[in-house]
């Protein structure tokens, strides 16, 4: 059985009202998130035509520990501990739902197990920010935790252009993994960013080591020689 974990970015973009469920019609508004789309027909494709047992799962932005600092929460971490700025795209009002990573482990090892062969199921946090402020409750919670003084953090805040393509709203209708696997979330909001911000400020040493390019080394050490030398 082959199972695609794909996103909610290939169903392009909301307005104020409505959510995402497995009948959107997909309609990708970006290069990337195209490509993301076309993974998924690729892998409905190769069901239909070649009867490979497939189930698919399309998630809202996750959250939590190990995440790359290129995504928005660690990437704000890091600057806000290091007094650097905090880059918002327009004028912040684009709107995630944002799902707990290891409640999206639970369900795909749910959806694996137990999800009816060749369905799709929409993963979501119930749990949607606008980009300004989840980024404003970032900042009360870091001044907290590095002892600073209320405000101080949210003064790093920079507008700055727009991304292309950078689509208004996502929001997942997650009931029929809900009704049909008995999946909810497992944390709130408020418990699950000061896990994240806890776990980043714990672990120092990963993230200097992901920023300052040591990751790479060490991929390039570990895999590009390897494959050479093999």
């Amino acid at each position: 059985m082959f199972y695609h974990v794909s996103t909610d970015e290939v169903y392009g973009s909301l307005g104020e009202e409505g959510y995402f469920s497995e009948t959107t019609a997909y309609d990708p508004r970006s290069p990337y998130s195209a490509s993301k789309a076309s993974s998924d027909h690729l892998v409905r494709a190769y069901a239909h035509t070649y009867k490979l047992p497939i189930k698919i799962s399309n998630c809202s932005n996750n959250y939590g520990p190990y995440q790359f600092p290129e995504k928005l929460l660690p990437l704000f971490i890091n600057n806000i501990k290091h007094k650097k700025t905090l880059p918002v795209y327009g004028d912040g009002t684009n709107v995630r739902d944002w799902l707990w990573v290891e409640d999206h482990a639970n369900a795909i090892d749910l959806i694996y197990h137990k999800g009816s062969l060749g369905e799709t199921y929409n993963i979501g946090g119930l749990n949607e920010w606008k980009n300004i402020d989840l980024i404003h409750k970032l900042c009360e919670l870091m001044d907290k935790k590095l002892g600073r003084s209320e405000g101080t953090s949210a003064q790093l805040i920079t507008f700055v252009k727009d991304r292309a393509g950078h689509d208004q709203r996502y929001a997942i209708d997650a009931a029929k993994l809900q009704n049909e696997l008995q999946w909810n979330p497992s944390i709130d909001f408020a418990e699950g960013l000061e896990k994240t911000v806890d776990w980043y400020l714990a672990n120092e040493q990963w993230l200097e080591n992901v920023t300052s390019g040591d990751y790479q080394k060490y991929y390039e050490e570990q895999y590009i020689k390897r494959e050479l030398a093999g």
